[in-house]
């Protein structure tokens, strides 16, 4: 070899960072996976969060307005504000519920009739009417409600939680997502993980046919074929990564080659519901004439199932909820579809002593007005959207069962009492898994990032 052929290259103070970082090479997925811990003791090790998507009515659901009674079909009188800027302007009057209401629970707490199986469990739940939105379009709504932020791809709650908390079971991802047969709207960017390590994001199971898709090998192909394939992809993996070590993408996809192998063991397991009693699936509404109410069922005991499993954050999403018309027929639709399934959920958790340390959170993006929706009156009303007043509910994991907490106006277009926005309602969620929000942050874009983007704090009337 001839002297001009060898050549001694200086490595520059980039190459020499990027070695000492591929000197822990084998530390990086570790780290990348490591949860920083919960903050304090938390009140719940889990969270299941129903969304109702579309803006399920507070005014006829679980907050009545009486005085609609005597103001239907007045002109509705009122100067638009900022959150209904978009909302149609046209000649609008007051519509009363075409539901009737119940008491039920230790409390008498009022909510609709068509409540039959729910009314069994409001003691356990906690009604709050003081939460408020800051949109009335439905994806940005849904992604400031889901990720705190109205213009999407920041990480989700879910997200936030796996970051924060880690995983309870390594075979199962630690956020799942229980879609309806469409996805909401804004799609996948509900249940992002942003600008969070990948491995944090949800995982989102079909609502028919296999819930994962190619969860059962090839025929002919072995567990030990398998292991050797991601062996080999590792090693041809990580020689990639010594080339360009600040790809954190690459480590994350390494990760989700080495869950989907391990879950091929654990995850049939726990989505076989046929392993349940004849007695629990009824309870649930599955087998039954209502084919929403069996197809939610499954969902909510697929919910309760994960949780048990050790899924940290599970979000079952209900669409169909926009009622801007015949609300009457749409609502009652609804209303009949989750009932069953929503109160089988909370008795199944109690009975299982999961409650205690689950936390379950019922929500939609806003609520809706007490005036006519797009069309006149007649049983063809309905109601529009309204970011300035909403009912959400919460039961388990340290919040204060069987009450109502805060207050709308006397024909709910507005919240008077305990009134919070939804980082607040974020921080509140995080406080009772353990995570204080002011604590949980990630270096992004030159600064530290949080879920409620500027702080908030906590609904403490909520917590038991």
């Amino acid at each position: 070899m001839s002297t001009n052929s060898m050549r001694i290259v200086t490595p520059s103070r980039r190459d020499l960072l990027f070695g000492s970082a591929m000197g822990l090479g084998s530390v990086a997925l570790s780290a990348m996976m490591a949860a920083q811990g919960p903050h304090h003791k938390a009140k719940a090790k889990n969270c299941i969060f129903l969304l109702m998507e579309g803006g399920p009515s507070h005014i006829d659901t679980f907050d009545p307005k009486p005085r609609l009674d005597a103001l239907h079909m007045t002109k509705f009188q009122k100067e638009r504000n900022k959150f209904e800027a978009n909302m149609n302007t046209g000649e609008r009057y007051y519509v009363k519920s075409p539901f009737q209401f119940r008491r039920a629970g230790k409390m008498g707490i009022e909510i609709n009739s068509l409540f039959e199986q729910f009314a069994g469990v409001v003691d356990d739940v906690c009604f709050y009417r003081g939460l408020r939105a800051e949109s009335v379009n439905h994806p940005t709504a849904l992604y400031h409600l889901n990720t705190g932020t109205q213009f999407g791809g920041d990480p989700a709650i879910g997200a936030w939680t796996s970051y924060g908390l880690g995983t309870v079971n390594r075979n199962l991802p630690s956020f799942v997502v229980l879609p309806d047969t469409a996805y909401p709207q804004g799609g996948a960017a509900n249940w992002s993980n942003g600008f969070l390590p990948a491995v944090h994001q949800g995982t989102p199971l079909r609502p028919t046919g296999a819930p994962v898709l190619d969860m059962a090998p090839p025929a002919g192909v072995t567990a030990e074929n398998q292991r050797a394939t991601l062996d080999l992809l590792k090693e041809l993996n990580a020689r990639h990564q010594q080339r360009h070590p600040a790809h954190a993408e690459l480590a994350a996809r390494v990760e989700s080659y080495e869950l989907a192998f391990r879950m091929q063991a654990e995850m049939p397991r726990v989505l076989d519901i046929g392993k349940e009693t004849a007695e629990t699936l009824a309870m649930y509404g599955i087998g039954g004439a209502n084919k929403d109410e069996d197809a939610i069922g499954r969902r909510c005991l697929l919910a309760r199932r994960l949780v048990a499993a050790g899924v940290r954050f599970v979000q079952v999403i209900v669409m169909g909820w926009d009622s801007h018309d015949y609300i009457q027929n749409a609502h009652g639709a609804r209303i009949r579809a989750i009932d069953r399934p929503v109160a089988a959920l909370l008795k199944d958790l109690k009975r299982t002593g999961l409650l205690d340390e689950t936390l379950v959170v019922w929500s939609g993006e806003f609520g809706r007005s007490p005036d006519n929706g797009i069309r006149g009156g007649g049983e063809a009303w309905g109601r529009d959207h309204n970011a300035t007043a909403m009912t959400c509910w919460l039961a388990g994991g340290g919040v204060k069962a069987g009450h109502i907490i805060g207050a709308t106006d006397e024909t709910g277009l507005k919240g008077t009492e305990a009134v919070h926005p939804i980082r607040d309602f974020h921080v509140t969620l995080l406080h009772l898994l353990g995570l204080d929000d002011s604590k949980l942050r990630y270096l992004h874009a030159g600064r530290e990032k949080q879920l409620s983007q500027t702080g908030g704090e906590l609904i403490r009337e909520l917590l038991a």
